[in-house]
């Protein structure tokens, strides 16, 4: 998972503007407008890192000629007051870009620590995490980006990345079978086809269809267990609906090759992280 750094600059501009509006007042009044600090970014609990870069666009935003200077990188663990970035620059300029800057950490963080946690409650079964499309809106490709500072993987960017044929989608083809075919028939070649069962005589009707990926929704353990042997790995199986941290073992062990998980985006909370004079 990729950032595209032309996104995140227009993003920026935008978070920064809500932020700031004309100028920050208080800085203005309180700091000099030669003055120079020095701040480092401090871990006030255990981490999984994720934004740096972006931490380093938003300072460089207010002051391009500061330095942002760290040893660490996204997907490692911190601990517990560990400084693992220092910025030195303009004061006036760093103060006014602080709150966005932490905002997006301490956001991003607290889902890589989140999906770090989901990602070790599946080791060992062969099982593959994904993200989903529940993410807050104007913030899903740096969502995305920590989960995969955490150990997973994205499922779609958005709907223009792969078909999904979910249950009111066939229902208005009148089949699976018609649903696949149709989207066979317009889709762009390399387009892979995702067809939602939430029965096992609709595993065995999308497999009959050709399509590339099953997801089994809100199945029962057996039933996904059942339908692993009917698949008996001629496509990729995903589970999804119910998943928690307490469950998401047992799924995972039903043989499934992927299990996606919409809360590690959706119940995450921000981790603590500070801005301190150095």
């Amino acid at each position: 998972m990729l950032l595209d750094l032309r996104k995140m600059n227009q993003l920026i501009d935008l978070w920064l503007d809500e932020d700031v509006n004309y100028y920050d007042l208080t800085a203005k009044i309180m700091v000099d407008d030669d003055a120079v600090a020095k701040f480092g970014m401090n871990a006030r609990e255990p981490i999984t890192l994720s934004g740096l870069k972006l931490a380093e666009m938003v300072f460089r935003k207010m002051d391009p000629d500061c330095t942002f200077e760290t040893s660490r990188k996204d997907g490692e663990r911190v601990e517990t007051g560990e400084t693992f970035a220092v910025i030195t620059g303009n004061a006036q300029a760093l103060l006014t870009a602080e709150r966005v800057a932490l905002n997006l950490v301490q956001r991003m963080c607290g889902i890589a620590g989140l999906t770090a946690e989901y990602v070790k409650e599946i080791e060992g079964t062969g099982a593959i995490l994904l993200d989903s499309r529940k993410t807050t809106p104007g913030l899903r490709m740096i969502e995305k980006y920590a989960v995969v500072c955490g150990g997973g993987r994205s499922h779609r960017l958005g709907l223009d990345n792969g078909i999904m044929l979910k249950d009111n989608h066939i229902a208005v083809a009148g089949s699976i079978a018609a649903a696949v075919q149709r989207a066979k028939a317009k889709a762009p070649m390399l387009t892979k086809i995702e067809v939602e069962a939430d029965r096992l005589d609709q595993v065995h009707e999308a497999l009959d269809a050709g399509v590339d990926v099953i997801m089994l929704d809100n199945m029962s353990n057996e039933d996904m267990r059942k339908a692993v042997e009917i698949v008996d790995k001629r496509i990729p199986l995903e589970c999804s609906g119910g998943v928690r941290l307490d469950t998401i073992r047992a799924k995972a062990e039903t043989g499934v090759d992927f299990v996606s998980v919409g809360r590690i985006t959706q119940s995450a909370t921000c981790v603590d992280i500070g801005l301190d004079d150095v």
